[in-house]
């Protein structure tokens, strides 16, 4: 069942919880998301990430996510993930994308709002809702290191973003990182609180694979209601077909080895994720 971010959101907030939004570049990846949810009965946001746009084009890629959504036994969000492009959230809305996130976290903050809110006009015919971020992480999507490491979101600034640009849902930064952790994140989760408090939006963690259960809950506890979570996912499907190339013979069979172990893995990751925070 195909659903707005916003009312997915509201699950969330209902049930105290925090959605997983997974990056699904390939139908492999959207089978052992939904086969997951639908196992658990949880709802769960399939995303596309502008980055992957040479390995899984918008037009070839958005309408498998839709249409597997809209047949989808759990309610399904499908999301535009760090869209920098206008133009390109444009495609997604008019694929029947029903979340987008605008990215404008390196501008300057009267560009990011002046961005924002033209990303806050295109989506409101089409019913979707509005993500965005200020601040940012120690690495920029797909893993590459951020100049300068990462700004932590001034709680202050993050309620006049709220209050200037009317957005549906705000990613801060607080110590989260893209792509895979060299070493232990040291997560600002009071700040999570304080940024929640200030804005009364529901908050989402990027970065969030490799952060421990217990960061989790808390972040949970604190009002992090949505979860982006790919590269641990992606990764234990790219050692799953390793080892199953070695004596696969055909390779949908390295294909579904590898869609196995990232079900596994974002098993393990949902089970985290809709306990009550």
């Amino acid at each position: 069942m195909l659903v707005t971010l916003k009312e997915i959101l509201k699950m969330a907030e209902a049930g105290g919880y925090a959605i997983g939004a997974f990056n699904t570049p390939n139908l492999e990846c959207i089978r052992a998301v939904l086969d997951t949810a639908e196992k658990r009965r949880v709802p769960v946001i399939l995303s596309h990430a502008e980055l992957h746009e040479e390995a899984a084009p918008l037009e070839v890629i958005g309408p498998v996510m839709v249409l597997s959504a809209q047949r989808a036994r759990v309610p399904v969000c499908v999301h535009l993930d760090h869209c920098e492009t206008l133009a390109y959230m444009e495609k997604a809305l008019a694929l029947g994308f029903t979340g987008v996130m605008y990215d404008g976290s390196l501008l300057p903050y009267e560009e990011n709002v002046a961005n924002t809110l033209r990303a806050v006009a295109m989506a409101a015919p089409y019913g979707a809702g509005v993500e965005a971020e200020i601040g940012q992480l120690a690495s920029r999507e797909g893993g590459g290191e951020a100049a300068g490491g990462p700004v932590y979101t001034d709680p202050d600034l993050a309620a006049r973003f709220v209050r200037d640009t009317g957005i549906d849902a705000l990613a801060p930064s607080f110590g989260t990182a893209h792509g895979i952790y060299k070493e232990k994140p040291r997560l600002d989760l009071d700040r999570v609180a304080v940024i929640r408090e200030r804005t009364g939006l529901p908050l989402v963690m990027h970065g969030g694979s490799g952060v421990s259960p217990e960061d989790y809950r808390r972040a949970m506890e604190n009002g992090i209601r949505k979860i982006n979570y790919y590269s641990y996912m992606a990764k234990a499907g790219a050692a799953a077909a390793r080892e199953c190339a070695a004596s696969a013979a055909f390779f949908h069979e390295v294909a579904l080895a590898a869609q196995t172990a990232m079900a596994r893995d974002a098993d393990a990751a949902m089970q985290v994720f809709y306990q009550k925070g």
